[in-house]
């Protein structure tokens, strides 16, 4: 701090930010640093599509906050410069997460309005997405990000089903499909249907994790770009970016900045302290876990609410007060404690109970408080 104590302060009106929405998390870089290989093996997918012909289908995988998304915005933005005989959509699957959903999506991109909400069935909806294709010759790519959840809901391979057989149904219809999972456990082709996997023979570009010096990178330009000069010395930065690479998610680095900058407006100081990033720590660690979180349904909330309260206790227990709280049976019970498992919420561990044979202890994968906290 400055001796003047003026000198370090900010007044009510001003602010650490030079521009606020850099930090946030949907936010397109200008330059998209340490992922070139990867954007020109999506480029040279998609080459065909821009001369008329159907392109390559492509598997997109790689950790949460590696880029992806950003990569396949890019992407489409690039196409759209090229050409407007191209129609890009992409699909957030974690809240479209049935095959009719995708396609009510696609629907919405085709026509620019939403399909009617009920009483027209997925065959009439997709032909009209089909036809529309056919008349104006144009291509589709269809990018499907966050396909994780639509295996999770066991609709991915009716999905990717329609898409990759539309033009035996509809002669002329060129779409192609890219598939983004962020489920390094999911293995994407082999928990597709045998129907599926022989006409789906997809492009793999890989998205690894950022290591420390490329995310000191990445977060420097946002910085530059995020908050004015002199906010936040190199050493904070630096640390931010350790912190950021032991989560392995850029995403939580972006978050820790912009909520240390919050933390500096709070103490009215013009720069970004260590204690800042520290105290935002304890919420941006959690940026994954909120963002699962809202994906979930009520009852899907309520049962890991019930296996918070009952940290490690054998499922049959946790069923019990699931179903008295839901009504729900065995079989559901069992798909969600699956989902809640793939999606990293829980781990559900198999172990030998005395005189019960094999029985599943269902655990919590974060602190409980701050699920709890989340939930609300």
């Amino acid at each position: 701090m400055a001796d003047d104590p003026e000198e370090g302060m900010l007044s009510w009106d001003e602010s650490v930010f030079r521009d606020e929405h850099v930090f946030e998390i949907d936010y397109v870089p200008e330059t998209f640093k340490h992922r070139e290989g990867q954007m020109e093996s999506l480029t040279y997918a998609l080459r065909p599509a821009v001369r008329g012909s159907r392109p390559l289908n492509v598997m997109v995988r790689g950790p949460p906050g590696t880029g992806k998304t950003t990569a396949i915005q890019k992407l489409f933005d690039e196409v759209g410069a090229q050409t407007s005989d191209v129609r890009t959509i992409r699909v957030n699957c974690q809240v479209n997460s049935t095959r009719y959903s995708v396609f009510s999506r696609l629907f919405e991109g085709t026509f620019e309005y939403e399909p009617p909400s009920s009483g027209i069935s997925f065959k009439k909806l997709f032909g009209q997405i089909a036809e529309k294709l056919v008349e104006e010759d144009k291509v589709l790519v269809v990018a499907l990000d966050d396909v994780n959840y639509l295996f999770y809901e066991n609709e991915a391979s009716d999905a990717l089903y329609s898409l990759l057989r539309a033009h035996e149904e509809y002669p002329g219809a060129k779409i192609g499909v890219i598939v983004v999972s962020s489920d390094p456990a999911l293995d994407v082709i082999d928990e597709l249907d045998s129907r599926v996997q022989s006409v789906f023979r997809p492009e793999d570009v890989y998205f690894p994790v950022y290591d420390q010096p490329e995310i000191v990178d990445i977060l420097a330009e946002r910085v530059e770009r995020g908050f004015h000069d002199g906010v936040i010395s190199r050493d904070t930065l630096e640390y931010v970016a350790e912190l950021t690479a032991e989560s392995g998610d850029l995403r939580v680095g972006i978050d820790l900045l912009r909520r240390a900058g919050l933390n500096a407006e709070m103490r009215a100081s013009r720069t970004v302290e260590r204690e800042d990033v520290e105290d935002a720590y304890e919420t941006s660690k959690y940026v994954n876990l909120a963002r699962s979180l809202s994906g979930l349904t009520d009852n899907e909330r309520t049962l890991l609410e019930v296996i918070a309260h009952n940290d490690g206790d054998q499922a049959g227990d946790v069923y019990d007060e699931f179903h008295e709280r839901t009504g729900l049976g065995y079989t559901r019970y069992s798909e969600i404690v699956n989902k809640l498992d793939q999606l990293g919420l829980i781990e559900a561990e198999y172990a030998d109970v005395d005189g019960r044979g094999r029985s599943r202890s269902l655990s919590l994968a974060y602190e409980k408080d701050a699920v709890l906290e989340r939930l609300e």
